[in-house]
């Protein structure tokens, strides 16, 4: 069985601009081209120069999340006869996510940004042509063509259910006898929409895997269902007291997530009807978690969150014209609340007001606004934006576990599971790395565990 050489083509050891290499079997395939959401230009991207131009002879996403979706219409500039296979879930999300990368980046360049934006809507629409969906639990070479379960092949790709967000795999690869397993981003435990990942359980050889919450571990007694409890009696306590609720999320998977957790709470006489409100481009992604609804693995799939729930759209504008008000929750982008994006804005109204609350639901980089009010304590000064000056954070603030991501717990339970020969720990900081490094060390003593250097081509 030969081996196989393995570059990461991102910049720095941290969850960013998530873009892996593979050469094996003559063949070279890349998985996932992100865009990290804290640089701008040429620095959010992969270091796409340590792959030749019109070399690559087959790119697979993993999922429609900006930090491994972002730069795709760049990479297929360099890599024009490579086909491109995700999920149809994927293709339908990816599809609005970059049209509205371009939207952004079109009003970064209206404030000075040059190179801006790196691709058009017109490169967006040209690029959807080349992306073939692939379904789950079905064999396929890199040319597209559908393989037998048993079929021979030298080198075929196979999608599993990651559980992380609609749409999202894992890609079993196989090559010249060996088994090469990249998760993406995993959550092996069922959310309120998504159910849990289904991964193949087999021995691998090689095990590719994201390490986002090694530095976290699951609280004692930590269940999903209490912490759903939790959420919905402290909202309660804040509308008692006659508070709105900002709740900063991603547009796409916490927000449909959370509309889910609404729902329910409704239902169970938890919360009472009230106004929430979510932004453009939830709503966009919303319909189409309600369109696929029956097509796709997830849980209450009669459930039609934009029915069910029926928030009101805030568009982009809107957050400065919008007062806040007591009773109301605002669930808007974005979770790590970036500058110019709504939830920043709508934040200068909330971070310094006591009659308000902030709740923060899901993982922010320690480095962005949201990060940094998570860090703060009562009372501290906080830098929301570089366009206005900081604020005291005198807003009551709560943060809640319902990650997209698996607990380190179930991640290591996985590994030792399929005990394989290698595994690569990716997409994580340095800390939430070495945890992993440290522990499957001692788990599987047989076993290599590698921490790729940025840039550096590994040979497996």
């Amino acid at each position: 069985m030969g081996g196989f050489t393995f570059t990461n083509l991102t910049r720095r050891v941290e969850i960013g601009a998530n873009s892996y290499c593979l050469e094996l079997a003559g063949k070279r395939i890349v998985l996932d081209s992100g865009l990290h959401p804290r640089f701008d230009g040429e620095a959010a991207m992969p270091d796409f120069s340590l792959v030749a131009d019109g070399s690559v002879d087959a790119i697979i996403l993993s999922h429609a999340h900006q930090d491994h979706l972002g730069s795709l219409p760049v990479f297929m500039r360099r890599q024009p006869h490579a086909p491109v296979f995700m999920t149809e879930a994927t293709r339908q999300l990816s599809d609005v996510m970059l049209h509205n990368s371009v939207n952004v980046m079109m009003k970064k360049r209206e404030e000075g940004i040059t190179g801006y934006p790196l691709f058009t809507h017109r490169e967006v629409d040209q690029a959807v042509r080349r992306w073939r969906p692939a379904p789950l639990h079905t064999r396929f070479d890199v040319t597209g063509e559908r393989l037998a379960a048993n079929e021979d092949a030298e080198l075929s790709f196979e999608f599993f259910d990651a559980g992380h967000i609609l749409g999202s795999v894992g890609t079993l690869i196989r090559a010249n006898g060996r088994k090469i397993f990249y998760t993406g981003d995993v959550q092996f435990d069922d959310q309120t929409i998504m159910q849990g990942a289904r991964f193949p359980e087999e021995e691998l050889d090689v095990l590719i895997i994201e390490t986002t919450r090694g530095d976290r571990p699951t609280p004692e007694g930590f269940t999903r269902a209490g912490e759903e409890l939790r959420f919905a009696e402290a909202i309660k306590a804040q509308f008692d007291r006659g508070a709105g609720v900002l709740i900063p999320l991603f547009a796409l998977g916490k927000t449909q997530e959370a509309l889910a957790m609404f729902y329910e709470f409704r239902r169970r006489g938890l919360l009472n009807l009230c106004p929430i409100y979510i932004g453009g481009l939830g709503t966009k992604l919303t319909e189409i978690y309600d369109k696929l609804a029956h097509h796709t693995p997830r849980q209450r799939h009669d459930l039609d969150l934009l029915n069910a729930v029926a928030p009101f759209t805030m568009a982009g504008k809107a957050a400065d014209a919008t007062p806040l008000k007591g009773g109301r929750i605002y669930a808007i982008s974005s979770g790590m609340m970036t500058e110019k994006t709504l939830s920043n804005s709508f934040a200068r109204q909330v971070l310094s007001n006591p009659e308000h609350a902030l709740f923060f639901v899901g993982y922010a980089d320690p480095e962005s606004p949201a990060g940094r009010i998570r860090a703060a304590a009562h009372g501290d000064t906080v830098q929301l934006s570089a366009e206005y000056p900081p604020q005291k954070m005198l807003c009551q603030m709560e943060q809640f576990n319902f990650s997209a991501h698996a607990s380190r717990e179930s991640i290591r339970a996985y590994v030792n599971k399929v005990r394989p020969k290698k595994v690569i720990l990716v997409h994580g900081d340095e800390s939430a790395i070495e945890w992993f490094r440290s522990t499957l060390a001692a788990d599987l003593p047989g076993s290599e565990i590698i921490v790729p250097t940025p840039g550096v081509p590994l040979e497996v």
